[in-house]
């Protein structure tokens, strides 16, 4: 393995990363996160822009008269989860947990941003993204660009970074094209007539449709989309009453739908929309139906993701770089950056589970569970992978 020397030691990263876990903060409220990563940033002398999309922070290191620039991206928020975990560093926050790993890629991108602040052996610019509200669809790198992120910060590409389980700790894992799915979250509020639970003649039941609709939407996908594509329709959330001897006016059932294409989504959302409306018809109901397009499919493009690749094998050897990765049916909004600037998303390996400290959670050490803690033996990995990327972009002819 050829790390970045200054990363031969990381005591001080490991702290700062698991300091991040023990205070996490959900989307658009990242406060101390943002304010932790700009202070540091200035200590080394890198320029601070704060602000960006509320709580979202940019870093702007030139060296040099280099015409060329990049963009490394790092996400700051947590999800609401209560940790299971029981180590000294779990979250001191209950319904808020860092369970999927943002605490490392912030932890990683600021290593890097350390590194090159002080060695300065490029000639170009680099601009360190750390961008709010990943999760639960909030879209804030959307938010990011809407809020001028690449006028203000040219890029001529973009990169990411993401724990995952791949084949080992430390190895990297992408493809040249869609790594991971759209993301659509859908509801159907479903409007009856109330009455008490022993007198079902007297009213009209939306529970019995919401029901009927879960159950009939398991069906949907074979029927709209062709066996040659991939979509996952999860049905996750449903709610009738809050107490057991009352039928209420309404109810509700939602979930995700997750697709490669525009062609697919669309067949799923019309097909979602004839059920639901058939379907709460047939009950005497009426139905009402949400549906958000919360982030395209993450799609690499082929000349940046091979690019990344060869700063991968610098860092980590050849055999532990799989470019052919199969697409995912998880989410990422950094899909949003994608869609308008060239770049490469990609997947470090965070292991199995057996980094984790003692009284951990009884749970598999996978993203979005409860007892997930990311590996701080990847710190060192992840960063020499941005410092390699940067200094190889910014070095081109």
């Amino acid at each position: 393995m050829n790390l970045v020397d200054s990363f031969a030691d990381v005591t001080r990263f490991v702290a700062l990363r698991r300091d991040i876990h023990m205070h996490p903060e959900l989307g658009f409220e990242e406060h101390r996160t943002s304010e932790k990563v700009a202070t540091l940033m200035r200590e080394w002398g890198i320029e601070v822009h704060t602000g960006i999309a509320a709580t979202g922070v940019v870093g702007v290191l030139k060296c040099g008269d280099g015409p060329h620039t990049i963009g490394l991206r790092a996400d700051l928020d947590a999800l609401p989860l209560q940790e299971s975990n029981r180590f000294a560093h779990r979250s001191r926050h209950d319904g808020r947990m860092h369970a999927c790993g943002h605490d490392g890629h912030t932890t990683m991108l600021l290593a890097a941003a350390w590194h090159l602040a002080q060695a300065r052996d490029f000639s170009g610019t680099v601009n360190f993204i750390f961008q709010p509200a990943e999760e639960m669809g909030k879209a804030g790198a959307l938010k990011m660009i809407q809020d001028g992120l690449f006028e203000r910060f040219p890029c001529e590409a973009v990169f990411a970074l993401h724990n995952f389980k791949t084949a080992g700790v430390g190895d990297f894992a992408l493809n040249h094209g869609a790594l991971m799915a759209a993301s659509n979250m859908w509801k159907v509020t479903v409007t009856g007539r109330g009455t008490h639970a022993s007198m079902p003649h007297t009213g009209v039941d939306p529970v019995g449709a919401v029901v009927d609709l879960a159950q009939q939407l398991q069906s949907l996908i074979p029927r709209v989309v062709p066996s040659t594509e991939r979509a996952v329709l999860a049905v996750t959330q449903l709610q009738g009453s809050d107490a057991p001897n009352v039928i209420p006016d309404k109810a509700w059932v939602g979930g995700v739908i997750r697709t490669f294409s525009e062609t697919v989504t669309d067949a799923l959302e019309a097909g979602l929309r004839r059920l639901a409306d058939g379907i709460a018809q047939a009950h005497g109901c009426a139905a009402d139906v949400y549906f958000r397009r919360a982030s395209p499919p993450v799609v690499n493009h082929e000349p940046e993701a091979r690019f990344a690749a060869e700063a991968m094998r610098e860092v980590v050897g050849a055999v532990r770089v799989n470019e052919n990765f199969p697409a995912v049916m998880g989410s990422e909004d950094f899909a949003h950056m994608l869609r308008v600037k060239p770049g490469c998303y990609a997947f470090i390996g965070n292991g199995e589970g057996d980094h984790r400290l003692p009284d951990h959670g009884a749970g598999p050490c996978i993203v979005h569970n409860t007892s997930f803690d990311f590996n701080d033996e990847i710190i060192p990995i992840g960063a020499s992978y941005f410092v390699r990327l940067a200094q190889r972009w910014l070095a081109r002819g």
